[in-house]
């Protein structure tokens, strides 16, 4: 029994999707095509803010940081997820491997709830303390922020992945889920779970809650100087200005809190599994798509982008 738990091991099972073989093939395709366009959305993006003077601006350059994120938490994910999906058996991934894709989906999963924070703070100066613009958010500002983004990302990677993979885990370890997360991974665990939830559960209120909080709080004060204002179409234009960071919240932190924060006992296999997909497939696809559909000033940048590639008579 001794030989039966270890706390290195050569390489843990992805159920992923192999026990729902008759949505496998659809999934790929579906899958594949929403990272094809994801790419596209937000290189298109991160181009856009470099070439494009009217997008020079601290709110474009947290969108730009984000699109950045995106690209990065999506190719941690979709590759191996698409190999589980093409195969009808679970897949081998190694402890080491296993380990790496929880950091940076760690790193790069609180960074984006930092930016999501940064970006209302943002909205709120721009309309709340637009006297006081330029100095509260300066270059040195928004790159201090964005700093701490990836700090505060990398600090929480650090203690969540050495925390959970010192754990022992069973000889066979087989992980119900596509990619190496930290809650399904925890589960596997057959020791010092106790101490392990407790700080995935702090993780999830600071990294979570506090972050959305400040979110909440930001469009408090933004609604009320809204409210304020005299006219209704300056109310629609300032308005129009948060309306697709909203959307991008609401998509992050709400499938996020349902995944995170719902009970265990409460949720099946295939629901953390569809979740998961949700906002690790889909929602890095949507957020460039909202941004450049909502956006005029995005839009007019690709108009002119387009223009100058093609000087169509």
């Amino acid at each position: 029994m001794a030989g039966e738990n270890h706390t290195t091991l050569p390489e843990f099972l992805l159920l992923g999707f192999s026990d729902l073989k008759a949505l496998q093939g659809p999934l790929f395709w579906v899958v594949l095509l929403v990272y094809l366009v994801t790419l596209l959305g937000n290189s298109l993006i991160i181009l856009l803010t470099q070439v494009s003077p009217a997008l020079h601006s601290p709110m474009y350059f947290f969108l730009c940081q984000l699109s950045v994120v995106e690209l990065f938490y999506t190719t941690d994910i979709v590759p191996r997820t698409l190999a589980n999906l093409g195969s009808p058996h679970p897949q081998a991934i190694s402890f080491q491997g296993c380990a790496a894709q929880m950091y940076i989906f760690i790193v790069l999963g609180i960074s984006e709830c930092c930016l999501l924070t940064a970006m209302a703070y943002d909205r709120y100066v721009a309309i709340c303390q637009p006297l006081h613009y330029s100095t509260l958010l300066s270059a040195r500002a928004c790159m201090a922020m964005v700093g701490t983004s990836w700090l505060t990302g990398i600090i929480t990677a650090t203690t969540h992945a050495s925390l959970i993979f010192s754990l022992p885990f069973p000889s066979h370890p087989i992980i119900p889920h596509f990619l190496c997360d930290i809650l399904p991974v925890l589960r596997l665990a057959s020791a010092g779970k106790h101490r392990s939830e407790i700080s995935v559960m702090t993780a999830t209120i600071v990294f979570i809650m506090i972050p959305f909080s400040l979110i909440v709080t930001s469009y408090i004060r933004i609604l009320g100087a809204i409210l304020a204002m005299a006219s209704t179409q300056s109310r629609r234009r300032v308005f129009s200005t948060c309306s697709s960071h909203l959307l991008v919240v609401s998509l992050f932190f709400g499938t996020a809190s349902i995944t995170y924060i719902q009970p265990h006992t409460g949720s099946s296999i295939t629901t953390d599994r569809v979740l998961s997909l949700f906002y690790t497939v889909v929602t890095p696809m949507l957020n460039p798509i909202i941004y450049t559909l909502r956006n005029k000033d995005v839009r007019r940048a690709l108009r002119h982008l387009v223009k100058r590639q093609c000087p169509w008579p």
